[in-house]
């Protein structure tokens, strides 16, 4: 690794591909589901590892719901179950994990598990891990419209006063800045409604790998792909 290039500040990954990576070994998709928990594991510890402040990852969206029972119900269980080991075994670690989604329909174990964890971590100044579970792109910009509407019509707030920066501290995302390098495993070329506000100005970088596959050596290659790109943010 370059110890002169830069790492990004903040990295934003679409966890896709890991049903299409069991069905290409003849494996139940559940299994699929597991490789890729234990491959975020691999890859958020990397992050921290070489400087990245932000990881913000697709885990579950608000459209996933509409998959098989069986599958969803051991989604939720797996999340609840990797949201515990993580806490475990980085208990002593400087990483703060924090929800971006909205947590009201997840099963009641897991909004436990989030939030214990959430104020475990809350004050830690490591990599900062977003999970992005019950989220959608147009209803985080829908929610956060609908909260400044609030404070406008209690009177909290002047029309005049809306701005993007009051946007973006609305949205799921919270007080995470926006990614540096935005993230797509597995072949496919479409954002798929993630960090639509946020990416405005990410640098893209679409891979073939599925995400079980997507290691540590991949995530170089992205970041070296981010190295070579002239960020003008529009001027």
């Amino acid at each position: 690794m370059d110890e002169n290039r830069r790492v990004p500040n903040h990295i934003a990954i679409i966890l896709d591909g890991n049903r299409r990576w069991a069905k290409k070994r003849s494996l139940p998709t559940l299994q699929g589901h597991t490789e890729g928990a234990r491959n975020l594991e691999k890859i958020a510890v990397y992050c921290d590892k070489i400087g990245v402040k932000y990881l913000t990852v697709y885990a579950f969206s608000t459209e996933n719901w509409n998959r098989e029972k069986e599958e969803v119900d051991y989604l939720m269980k797996l999340l609840t179950k990797y949201i515990k080991d993580f806490d475990r075994k980085f208990k002593n670690s400087n990483a703060r994990i924090r929800l971006a989604g909205d947590i009201t329909r997840l099963p009641k174990e897991l909004q436990e598990s989030i939030r214990t964890i959430e104020e475990r971590t809350k004050n830690n100044e490591g990599l900062t891990l977003n999970l992005c579970i019950n989220y959608g792109g147009r209803e985080e910009i829908t929610n956060a419209t609908k909260m400044i509407a609030e404070k406008v019509k209690n009177g909290e707030i002047d029309i005049s006063d809306i701005n993007e920066k009051m946007i973006s501290d609305n949205l799921r995302t919270g007080d995470s800045p926006d990614p540096d390098l935005f993230i797509r495993p597995g072949g496919e070329i479409r954002l798929s409604g993630f960090l639509l506000w946020q990416s405005s100005y990410s640098e893209l970088y679409f891979a073939e790998p599925l995400w079980p596959d997507f290691d540590e050596k991949e995530l170089d290659k992205a970041i070296d792909v981010f190295n070579k790109r002239k960020r003008n943010f529009g001027k």
